[in-house]
């Protein structure tokens, strides 16, 4: 059988990159976004550093210089304030980084239509008809052209750059698409796996995490190729024979999934942490304002997304780091803001309310497409009354 050419394009420090199209002087410069949502514009050149943070906030992304100093995402921001107190601080803007989102999707499927959504900076495409369209001598070199052709196409409707990995599957080429950020190209054929993928740490196959990883190396297996020539025996005595079998193949660079172009959501939610702890009662105006928002935001998802849904849930974060959910299930199926916010009000009485709280979050599940036309966003926003707590 002839081989299959997948692609997986992963936009180069997304956030961060969006926000320095914004503030093209802070180019070269380490900066880290996190902490904080976007307020007022601030005057050019006034942001704050790490060196001064206070908070519990986390990084959602780095410039590739803050990378250089040991920050990354996920890192919290006073850790990161020790390791590069002079990088600056730059407040999240989500609605501009799902624009730039939907801009480079299409960019991509323009050229490449088989394309499987990942998330807000990265997809999978199916390059394979494309290669054999024209009967190409070298389909390899013509899967290169291609992937040139689609981080061109990136950079013009974006002025973002991305890396793309090709190989052979969707395994290989996530993490063939690492491998020389930013802005690279890797192409990987069966053959380069002994040398491109087997030097490699364990923990760069996507599904093997920390806690997998820490027990491979306590196993005393560091690397890919290690794991390629463990005994499969002896991974299925020590993970169990699904994950056993499946790290030894992933090892090896099987992966037979294909690239799905669309799949039914199962629910939409949007959630906030909030920078400090806010209290039930005392800070019962701001509580309502947030998730009231949510609710919203949760409607124009659902609306743009075609969707409506009967589980109505609502998700809390205490300051001891407790979670609590809760589910409503209504009479029929809505992607109505004041609805939501009635089922989700709901839920908020069947939870205490007696600590402070660090995250709010509002989900929408059990979808089906609607029967009706969604209300309007302005007509959303008229029917939520602004009490909560």
């Amino acid at each position: 059988m002839p081989p299959h050419f997948i692609a997986h394009l992963d936009m180069d420090a997304f956030y961060a990159s969006v926000e320095l199209l914004r503030y093209p002087h802070l180019r070269g410069q380490p900066a880290v976004v996190g902490g904080r949502r976007r307020g007022p514009e601030p005057a050019e050149g006034t942001f704050p550093t790490l060196r001064h943070y206070t908070g519990r906030g986390v990084i959602t992304t780095a410039t590739y210089e803050a990378r250089a100093l040991g920050v990354h995402s996920g890192m919290g921001l006073m850790k990161a304030a020790k390791l590069a107190p002079d990088a600056w601080l730059l407040p999240a803007d989500f609605d501009q980084y799902r624009r730039y989102s939907r801009l480079f999707k299409e960019a991509v499927r323009a050229i490449a239509p088989l394309v499987e959504d990942r998330g807000i900076d990265e997809i999978y495409i199916d390059l394979t008809d494309i290669v054999f369209a024209n009967g190409a001598v070298d389909p390899w070199s013509r899967a290169r052209d291609i992937a040139l052709q689609l981080q061109s196409a990136v950079r013009e409707a974006t002025g973002l750059s991305c890396s793309i990995g090709v190989t052979p599957n969707k395994l290989l080429s996530k993490i063939a698409s690492d491998l020389e950020k930013p802005g690279g190209i890797t192409v990987l054929r069966a053959a380069d796996i002994p040398a491109r993928i087997w030097p490699l740490a364990a923990r760069k196959i996507n599904g093997i995490g920390p806690k997998a990883s820490a027990r491979l190396d306590a196993l005393g297996i560091h690397t890919i190729g290690e794991l390629a020539h463990a005994d499969p025996a002896f991974l299925i005595e020590h993970f169990g024979r699904n994950t056993g079998a499946w790290m030894h193949d992933a090892a090896h660079g099987r992966d037979e999934r294909v690239v799905v172009t669309y799949s039914e959501p199962k629910s939409i939610s949007r959630e906030t942490t909030f920078e400090d702890d806010l209290h039930p009662v005392r800070d019962r105006e701001k509580l309502t304002q947030i998730f009231t928002s949510l609710c919203v935001r949760v409607a124009e998802d659902l609306m743009r997304k075609g969707v409506v849904g009967k589980t109505i849930g609502l998700k809390l974060r205490y300051d001891n780091f407790k979670t609590v959910t809760r589910d409503h299930t209504i009479a029929a199926p809505t992607g109505d803001a004041a609805t939501i916010r009635r089922a989700a009000g709901e839920c908020l009485k069947r939870v205490p309310l007696d600590r402070r709280i660090r995250l709010l979050g509002v989900r929408v599940g059990a979808l089906s497409k609607p029967g009706a036309v969604a209300p309007a966003k302005a007509e959303v926003r008229a029917a939520l009354a602004p009490s909560l707590f």
